[in-house]
């Protein structure tokens, strides 16, 4: 006898917006509603740029009353990195800071010379970013507030101890931060020591499906839900819950998670943690059900979000149609450079950038379009070309999921420049993943992840993209950046 379907509900919180999604799951049913978003962005004050923490619960805290009354369960999942303090009480230590603070900047090569970088990386297998939450802890060394602080909560988990009462660190998220042994899926205690970090603010870790803890009675009241319901662990990353999205079947296949970031690799059972990896800067994050997702950060949509913000009044589509008729190859970027990671004017430094590499630089609005996505969908090749080789994990199909699968000339780019089919969506993987996660803890589903991906596959509109064009003029694109200086 099947197990009834559930009702569940899903916070997912990215860089630009948070959104309250509502899921019916069963054994052959999966349909997801949006119930709530609101804005999520950086406040600067003073000198230091804040996340907005308060207001992002208040949006939760609506999106649940909107989504209610009746809720089996909670799942929350956000960006990584990035964390709040508490002080003995409990109490926030202040607005957390957004990963994109100037705080860390050289930070990096401080903490090489405390643990070479060989030896972080074979503890934590992660890729040097100076957004890691080992380079902010640094850069907060001798602050009131670390001082004062008796527990460190990334953001997900932050967010469900306000609505729980439970202190927990969820596993995905916690393998982000450079500070958890990932081969061990513990906390890394000594190389938090050696850098400084009391290893006691960390709590305890909890794997996905695993139960945080319940709705308390205050939030219950705000948000007008029927209790008891329980919050669950999901893959709080949502690249981690994203990856459960992909609708792939079997193991050899490549995923881009694309939105402000693309987080681009291949899914595995264990780390790999060779001198080789580290030296191409590839993260060994934790994933649902005892994986690793083995990939690199790429810039991603924030090229393309920057340039839109920097025009008022462009609109994406017209710009997309005019981009796909522009010169191909007019001009790249490096899209790994630092230099694009800050805010504010990034036409003017594409411009620059391209001008610096003695190429003709982009004449107008499509021709920066058409640069930044060629640009991404280079990285893209390269990543996954380097992620095979590197693992051992063959790839017969690239699948891409979220925002950026709505960005057909994107999808079609990559296809090309990897010289592999492209399957693009669902473009709410993350949420589903999300869902798919809390609906097995909950029983309503049953497997594994590729049961999971099944029904995926059953229930999600995809499309496919196969490879054409020239694949001498992608080798010529990228030898344009081989004398990159930035290029890692």
């Amino acid at each position: 006898m099947r197990a009834p379907a559930v009702r569940v509900g899903a916070v997912d919180l990215g860089a630009s917006s948070g959104r309250v999604m509502a899921a019916e799951v069963g054994a052959d049913r999966l349909e997801l509603t949006e119930v709530a978003r609101f804005p999520n962005g950086p406040v600067r004050l003073r000198d230091t740029l804040h996340w907005d923490v308060l207001a992002l619960y208040r949006g939760i805290l609506d999106g649940l009353r909107a989504a209610g009354p009746e809720l089996d369960s909670v799942g929350i999942d956000s960006w990584g990195v990035d964390f709040g303090l508490l002080d003995a009480t409990g109490a926030l230590l202040g607005n957390p800071v957004h990963h994109r603070d100037a705080r860390t900047d050289g930070v990096a090569e401080r903490v090489n010379g405390i643990i070479p970088p060989a030896d972080l990386y074979g503890a934590t297998g992660v890729q040097v970013m100076p957004i890691n939450t080992i380079y902010q802890l640094v850069a907060a060394l001798g602050t009131p507030q670390l001082a004062a602080a008796r527990d460190l909560l990334l953001l997900p988990d932050l967010l469900a101890y306000w609505l729980t009462g439970s202190r927990r660190a969820e596993v995905t998220n916690a393998s982000t931060t450079g500070l958890l042994d990932v081969g061990a899926r513990r906390w890394a205690d000594d190389v938090a020591r050696r850098v400084g970090v009391d290893p006691a603010l960390f709590a305890p870790l909890i794997e996905a499906g695993e139960r945080i803890g319940e709705l308390s009675p205050q939030v219950l009241t705000d948000t007008g839900l029927t209790g008891p319901v329980p919050v669950i662990a999901v893959g709080s990353h949502d690249t981690a819950s994203a990856v459960v999205g992909v609708p792939a079947e079997g193991e050899r296949f490549a995923f881009i998670s694309c939105g402000t970031w693309s987080l681009v690799g291949v899914e595995l059972p264990a780390p790999v943690l060779t001198e080789a990896s580290r030296a191409a800067n590839f993260s060994n994050e934790l994933g649902v059900d005892g994986t690793v997702r083995y990939l690199r950060n790429v810039m991603g949509l924030w090229l393309l979000q920057e340039c839109l913000r920097a025009w008022p009044g462009a609109e994406l589509l017209p710009l997309l149609d005019e981009a796909a008729l522009a010169r191909p190859f007019g001009a790249v970027i490096d899209a790994f450079d630092p230099a694009f990671l800050a805010p504010g004017g990034m036409p003017e430094r594409i411009v620059d950038t391209c001008r610096r590499l003695g190429q003709d630089p982009p004449a107008g609005r499509r021709e920066i379009v058409r640069c930044v996505l060629e640009s991404l969908a280079l990285a893209h090749r390269r990543v996954v070309r380097e992620a095979s080789a590197l693992s051992g994990r063959d790839v017969d199909v690239v699948h891409v999921v979220g925002g950026g699968a709505r960005n057909a000339l994107l999808c079609q780019l990559t296809a090309d420049a990897c010289g592999l089919p492209v399957v693009a969506g669902p473009v709410e993987a993350t949420a589903l993943g999300n869902v798919l996660v809390q609906a097995r803890a909950l029983g309503a589903v049953q497997g594994d992840l590729a049961a999971l991906r099944a029904l995926l596959r059953d229930t999600q509109p995809l499309t496919r993209y196969e490879p054409r064009g020239d694949e001498a003029a992608w080798v010529e694109a990228e030898r344009r950046l081989e004398r990159t200086p930035a290029r890692a």
